[in-house]
């Protein structure tokens, strides 16, 4: 029937490069040509320094040689929130920027659309990602990168809707003059591929309507979203945004990994003053607040990276920071809980014809809480990455015997080296997406140890609710009806294909750790949960009003706030990162003007 596919494993392999599933080692080995040609201009940010040149020796806030005694704000993580706070807190006070990872400017795996795949799947220490997998049995990644997050997603660019705004209590004014400073920098109309159309087409064939055309905000129908990738594929990040700060203000110290945060507590509330982390290099060094009042620490490390730092820090539920044996400063049991993360399932669509590759540009934006999305032409070519079957294959009899969950790494890195060029195949096709928009089902976090270069371990329930797995089979039936549309058989020229046949083989690849019921393809609910995947939009862990202020001041603590998605109770847009980054202006913006006023100038 899929002509295209010469082997069970050729689907298998597809899927999981399209899903990006993270154990299956790939190289990072980007193509060779202009990508290695990549120069860091040193010029423009003159503030980003390696951790290990850090020095706590000067005798002012700001020296003349740019090393530091103290400061006025020191922001752990410098991601997606955290590099336009960064930029803009520097326009009037000192500013610590320490990111755990590199710089995006130089990796060709991040500055490519064509390598998107590619970065993901790198498990390498020195990777922008860092991969994990939920208690669920669903691979993940975390970014480990300057930029955050929007050095390794898929690009879209979509507000926020008017209600989200409202539910948050933010200023509508501030936030419709936060977004257009993020845009002007780094964000691009998409030159729409003939995929992207034929979605377009399809989903309003379908009765996705209206049709919104292109446009930033988040409204119900078909429209066409914005990308932080130009024309030329190449991306731009969060990171670019610190090209509006202060460079005389500004230090960003990458390889930086915090371990902590030091509190005061003699006093009749802990009293964050300052920072320990470690460098490159393994040497640990103190930041320290300046004295002056308003200076804060500042978490900005995502929904896996800050709930884990509170709790590291002593800072969580009584009983789990006494189990490890950390010095507990203030006792909340709510930090690490309300996880929560889109599920997203995926029906793959077979074509006769090649297909360009294309990440997600036409969206449609259902009134049943469903986002219909579209990414195409990421399979495996001579010039792009070399590949092996790893833990995902029937060809290795080692793993196909052991339960998933004995799987363990160093098995896995044993058989990595073994085998890493072992086979290589290339495909044609591309699959269609859906995420639930608002999942009711809730999950935690909680640690396993006290080393902060580890993941903690991560459990979202999915459609644990029986809401959610009912919206995931409507959705389901939705994307059935669109990739069987006329306009959709028109493009790929295949004929109409049987859906549960369509499902079958979504349900046969192993694109999770999850148990499957693979003789039960005619269960829209089963193939809801044995294909469920993630999205990467996962939120929560430092809950408004549990853990976090509205203003996202840590309750019951001073001098310490949480300004990123870490303290969402839902996923804003179709694709968070617009939200979070505005979040970090907007954010700036407010502390700036609560200090200064008029004087802020901002």
């Amino acid at each position: 029937m899929f002509w295209f596919l010469e082997s069970p494993m050729a689907l298998k392999l597809f899927l999981f490069a399209l899903l990006l599933c993270l154990t299956t080692s790939l190289s990072s080995t980007a193509s060779k040509g202009k990508e290695q040609k990549l120069k860091f201009n040193p010029y423009r940010y003159t503030f980003i320094d390696k951790a290990s040149t850090f020095s706590s020796s000067s005798s002012s806030s700001f020296s003349s040689n740019g090393r530091d005694s103290t400061y006025d704000y020191i922001v752990i993580g410098g991601g997606t929130a955290g590099c336009p706070l960064a930029a803009t807190l520097s326009r009037n006070y000192s500013v610590l920027v320490l990111e755990r990872g590199g710089v995006p400017f130089t990796n060709a795996n991040v500055s490519f659309l064509r390598n998107f795949h590619i970065g993901l799947a790198d498990t390498s220490a020195s990777s922008a990602s860092q991969a994990f997998v939920s208690t669920d049995g669903v691979y993940n990644a975390r970014a480990r990168v300057l930029g955050g997050g929007s050095c390794i997603n898929a690009g879209f660019y979509s507000r926020a809707d008017a209600a989200f705004v409202k539910r948050a209590g933010w200023d509508p004014k501030l936030v419709n003059e936060s977004y257009p400073w993020v845009e002007r920098e780094i964000v691009h109309q998409p030159k729409l591929t003939l995929w992207q159309k034929a979605l377009r087409d399809s989903l309003l064939e379908v009765g996705v309507r209206p049709f919104n055309g292109f446009t930033y905000d988040h409204v119900s129908g078909t429209k066409v979203g914005g990308t932080i990738f130009d024309r030329f594929g190449r991306r731009h990040t969060s990171a670019e945004l610190l090209a509006y700060a202060n460079p005389q203000k500004l230090r960003v110290l990458i390889y930086a990994t915090v371990q902590k945060i030091v509190f005061d507590t003699s006093g009749a509330r802990p009293r964050a003053t300052g920072v320990i982390f470690k460098d490159e290099n393994g040497n640990q060094h103190q930041a320290i607040l300046s004295n002056r009042k308003g200076s804060e620490v500042i978490l900005s490390s995502g929904a896996i990276g800050s709930p884990q730092m509170l709790m590291l820090s002593g800072i969580g539920p009584k009983r789990e920071l006494q189990r490890l044996k950390i010095p507990l400063v203030l006792e909340n049991e709510h930090v690490g809980k309300g996880m929560a993360d889109n599920p997203m399932n995926t029906i793959l669509v077979p074509s006769k014809q090649p297909i360009e590759q294309s990440l997600i540009q036409t969206v449609g934006i259902t009134k049943m809480g469903v986002y219909v999305e579209a990414s195409t032409g990421f399979g495996q070519s001579p010039e792009s990455i070399h590949t092996h079957y790893g833990v995902m294959s029937d060809k290795n009899e080692l793993f196909s015997t052991i339960p998933a969950k004995q799987r363990r790494p160093e098995a896995t890195q044993a058989y990595i080296r073994r085998n890493k060029y072992q086979l290589h195949e290339a495909f044609n096709g591309s699959f269609i997406l859906e995420k639930l928009a608002y999942p009711i089902s809730r999950g935690h976090l909680s640690l396993l140890n006290t080393n902060v270069d580890d993941n903690p371990s991560v459990t979202f329930n999915y459609f644990k609710h029986p809401v959610d797995l009912q919206r995931c089979v409507e959705a389901i039936r939705l994307v059935s009806k669109v990739v069987t549309s006329k306009r959709f058989l028109n493009y790929t020229q295949c004929d109409k294909q049987n859906v549960h046949e369509m499902l079958s083989l979504s349900v046969k690849a192993n694109i999770n750790l999850r148990p499957k019921q693979v003789n039960d393809t005619k269960s829209m609910a089963q193939f809801c949960k044995d294909t469920v995947v993630t999205i990467w939009h996962y939120h929560g862990g430092c809950l408004v009003g549990k853990v976090v202020s509205p203003d996202r001041k840590v309750l019951g603590v001073n001098r310490l706030r949480v300004i990123d998605g870490s303290t969402f109770g839902e996923s804003p847009g179709t694709n968070p990162q617009a939200t979070v980054m505005m979040m970090g202006r907007y954010m700036g913006v407010k502390i700036l003007r609560e200090r200064l006023g008029n004087k802020a100038g901002v």
